[in-house]
């Protein structure tokens, strides 16, 4: 079958020659561009265009291990704390999800996000601190034109139900401090006093030195920079922390904690008797001076500025347990 060609399709023929590629797919792809722009030329070109901006947007984008180090990167100025905990749960996704690393931001999917913090984390407050820190990497990779849009944004918040943390017996604050007295020629009694007596927390505590605590004015003074929340506060000395502070006390520079804090922190707990079947309620110390405050002082306020909290509100969903305290003002004269 002969056909004739008139000049305009032979010159449209050339045309596609020229492309370099095989004729006949060349052809369709055209055929294609048309259909989508329904038949009209400049609607067709427009499409072409919208298409080759959104493959240069999908092109632009970094592996998921990437973004972490230059997120990390990008904090490095912020308090020791943030900047472990964001070490810690970025590692932990990508060691607990199997080709995580290596997966281009862009390709992931909210749906993804969900199933990726559900395998790299168990409790429902490990899920959610694990949901903003996975958000913060996203949104950093957004400013840098990695994606165009945050995944996690779309991951329904975990839910979380706060509980009463149980708080020390007479007898097991006997046990912890005769520990930390015992303990290494009593390196961690300060450290221990000041959790207990004060309300400062263990990573906290880690980061004070003895410059930090004015016996006189009976005062401890805990930096922004050293705080969990980020806020300066001033806590209180009481008489039984004096005591133990003015018998431990040492030179400004040197730290409260002896190096390797959280280590002998474990090991102190265990000569006290916790370790096995009996495990260690989180912030123990923290949560039995709150109780111990709220009985004897009476005052919210006066607790919410001493443990550093912007509002009452965890202190009375969570904190505060009056069913376990025993002889509060024997507590604070011990």
């Amino acid at each position: 079958m002969k056909v004739e060609l008139t000049r305009e399709e032979m010159a449209a023929l050339a045309v596609l020659k020229s492309a370099g590629e095989d004729l006949m797919e060349v052809a369709i792809i055209a055929k294609e561009a048309m259909a989508a722009g329904r038949g009209r030329l400049k609607r067709a070109r427009r499409c072409i265009a919208a298409g080759a901006e959104e493959l240069k947007k999908q092109e632009r984008t970094v592996s998921f291990e990437k973004a972490v180090a230059f997120a990390l990167e990008a904090r490095r100025e912020r308090r020791v704390r943030t900047v472990y905990d964001f070490r810690y749960f970025t590692r932990r996704f990508m060691k607990r999800c199997p080709g995580l690393a290596r997966r281009k931001l862009r390709a992931i999917s909210p749906q993804e996000c969900a199933q990726y913090i559900e395998m790299a984390f168990d409790t429902p407050r490990q899920r959610q601190k694990a949901r903003l820190i996975l958000s913060g990497v996203f949104g950093t990779a957004v400013k840098q034109g990695w994606c165009s849009e945050n995944p996690v944004a779309r991951v329904e918040a975990p839910r979380v139900v706060e509980k009463q943390v149980p708080i020390l017996s007479p007898q097991e604050i006997k046990d912890i401090r005769q520990a930390a007295e015992s303990y290494q020629g009593g390196s961690c009694a300060a450290a221990v006093g000041m959790m207990l007596y004060a309300g400062i927390r263990p990573h906290e505590v880690a980061r004070l030195t003895w410059a930090q605590v004015d016996l006189r004015e009976r005062a401890i003074y805990i930096l922004p920079q050293h705080s969990k929340t980020g806020g300066a506060r001033r806590v209180t000395i009481h008489k039984p922390l004096l005591k133990i502070l003015r018998a431990h006390r040492r030179a400004d520079g040197e730290r409260i904690c002896p190096s390797g804090w959280l280590r002998h922190w474990r090991e102190l707990r265990r000569a006290a008797g916790w370790g096995g079947e009996k495990s260690w309620p989180q912030d123990a110390l923290r949560h039995t001076f709150a109780s111990y405050h709220l009985s004897h002082f009476r005052s919210y306020a006066e607790l919410q500025v001493e443990i550093g909290h912007r509002d009452a509100t965890l202190l009375r969903t969570r904190y505060v347990d009056q069913r376990g305290v025993r002889a509060s003002a024997q507590f604070w004269v011990a």
